[in-house]
């Protein structure tokens, strides 16, 4: 049977939860009653001593990594299969990756976002101090990227894993010439840097406080496109799986979804009702593993809903309100048929997507 593993994180817990759920149809709990996942299905890492800010499996599924308030970043070997109770009985292995600042306890540099590349073989993390690091599989310092001078909370590898895009509050968006750990060219905004999102392995989004979300393009020096629309500070950019929509998501309780084929967005969602905090594209249609399911699109808002919509019909197939509390965490599982949600009420629900 295959396993679909999920991880959630909560911004007030210093563990790490990691659930499986099976690829076969589960039984779905219509009532308000909390489902309890088996002990055999969970497994609960301890380690981090402060607040965990971000998780990222590898791309093959065997490890996770995590970011913390308390300046170290960890990487915990996880494996294949159920969680079972041999698992259990040993202690994952778990790399922890601190920076030399950190250790000599010259500075706070928590850390605030990571991202794998797209083999596996590298963990980039970003910093509340501006720092960018590298670090392989191992936990080894790789490269010291130096570039930013306030706190990091966009970080992404393009697919081909010779750049690296970083953002910061310091108003500049950098992308980093992977092998020589330089450089490559830095892009000035005029406002924060909230988010950025690649759209092929030369241009990006970058999304910024104030409402204004940028397309540039490497080795051009001014942005290639701009799209205005939102009244307030865009907290989310993400392109779906063939580049050619942009979704966004803002303080203005708004969904919006662009093409680089017009200015005005194609979409405007308008459902949620206060902040839409984190959105995104499920692993389905063209050009994915999933070819034959629709492309669907996930919204998680203050307003305690996640919304699924139908960007190609242009309209909202589902609310799904669960939790009680503001959603910060959505993700669909790699299959497309579920999808996670977690909120600042303490709970995880698992969706299914058909039902």
């Amino acid at each position: 049977m295959q396993l679909i593993f999920v991880h959630i994180f909560c911004c007030d817990t210093n563990f790490v939860f990691c659930c499986k759920i099976d690829s076969e149809p589960m039984d779905i709990n219509k009532d308000s009653t909390p489902y309890e996942f088996p002990s055999s299905d969970l497994m609960v890492l301890e380690g981090h001593t402060s607040e965990v800010f971000s998780c990222a499996w590898s791309p093959e599924g065997s490890l996770l990594a995590s970011a913390s308030r308390d300046c170290t970043a960890r990487i915990w070997t996880i494996g294949d299969g159920p969680c079972n109770s041999t698992i259990r009985r040993r202690a994952p292995n778990v790399l922890v990756l601190k920076s030399l600042e950190s250790q000599t306890n010259e500075t706070d540099d928590l850390v605030t976002t990571l991202n794998w590349n797209s083999e596996g073989t590298l963990l980039a993390t970003g910093s509340h101090e501006g720092k960018v690091r590298m670090w392989n599989r191992y936990g080894e310092l790789v490269k010291n990227l130096d570039n930013h001078s306030c706190p990091i909370f966009g970080l992404k590898w393009n697919k081909m894993g010779d750049y690296l895009l970083s953002g910061s509050v310091d108003r500049t968006a950098v992308v980093w010439n992977v092998i020589s750990g330089k450089p490559k060219q830095q892009f000035e905004f005029p406002s924060v840097v909230i988010d950025v999102d690649w759209q092929n392995n030369d241009s990006f989004a970058v999304s910024l406080t104030g409402g204004m979300i940028y397309i540039c393009k490497v080795g051009e020096n001014r942005p290639v496109k701009r799209f205005s629309g939102h009244e307030n500070d865009v907290n989310a950019v993400n392109w779906d799986p063939s580049g050619s929509l942009l979704a966004s998501c803002s303080d203005d309780a708004t969904v919006k979804i662009w093409s680089m084929k017009q200015d005005v967005c194609l979409h405007d969602f308008r459902e949620h009702s206060e902040i839409t905090y984190t959105i995104k594209w499920s692993p389905t249609g063209a050009g994915t593993s999933n070819p034959n399911q629709p492309l669907l699109l996930a919204s998680g808002s203050f307003d305690a809903t996640v919304k699924i919509w139908n960007v190609k019909q242009g309209r909202l197939l589902q609310s799904l309100n669960r939790h009680r509390g503001p959603v910060f965490s959505v993700a669909f599982s790699p299959n497309g048929k579920y999808l996670a949600s977690g909120s600042a009420d303490k709970c995880m629900h698992i969706w299914s997507v058909k039902e």
